[in-house]
């Protein structure tokens, strides 16, 4: 890591502490017996990329969830399954985004959804009391709103051109390899973090 001027973060297991699986055991809780084979980190089920696309809503994609599922469920129960994953943002881990946003460029790219976007926002805010995660960062960019996810190279790209960024000098941390992958095809320089390491603690 030399030379780096722009930084882009991953959320979900770089900033926002999330656990896979307590979504796979509230499925098989709701009737769904191979929750692990459709939703895996950077292997998700073609419905699950596509919502993560933007291109199923969020009552398509429940609808979806029902469909699969043995027994009857509410769209509630399906929405709390679904957001049982999300865990909570540390404390330091912010502290230490606001301290070097006067050393680097800082952007947030995240293979994420409307439903869980809302449920970590209001994680976020009744955490810290005010404020919103976006503001922590020059742009936040969401793959449902992007309508492109990792790790499609065009989508780091689009981040590239519209920021003006030079790959040479921008960084690009992740928790999984496949999207550390996709951002070394763009030139990105990379770091793939790897529990129990913390950005507080690889030295930027």
């Amino acid at each position: 890591m030399q030379n780096i001027k722009n930084i882009i973060f991953d959320l979900g297991g770089v900033i926002l502490n999330i656990d896979l699986k307590r979504t796979a055991a509230a499925f098989t809780s709701l009737g769904q017996q191979s929750f692990e084979n459709l939703f895996n980190i950077g292997h998700a089920a073609d419905f699950f990329k596509e919502y993560e696309c933007g291109l199923i809503d969020d009552a398509g994609f429940v609808a979806a969830i029902k469909d699969r599922l043995q027994q009857n469920v509410t769209d509630g129960q399906v929405i709390a399954a679904w957001n049982s994953l999300l865990l909570d943002f540390p404390p330091s881990r912010i502290e230490f985004l606001k301290s070097i946003s006067s050393k680097y460029r800082l952007f947030l790219f995240s293979n994420t959804n409307s439903l869980h976007r809302d449920a970590f926002n209001i994680i976020y805010q009744n955490t810290f009391k005010n404020g919103h995660l976006d503001e922590l960062f020059e742009k936040a960019y969401y793959s449902h709103i992007l309508k492109m996810r990792k790790p499609d190279p065009g989508s780091y790209q689009v981040i590239i051109d519209e920021n003006e960024l030079l790959p040479a000098e921008t960084l690009f941390i992740d928790d999984a390899l496949v999207n550390i992958e996709g951002a070394q095809k763009c030139g990105i320089q990379t770091f793939h973090l790897v529990a129990p390491i913390s950005i507080e603690n690889i030295g930027l």
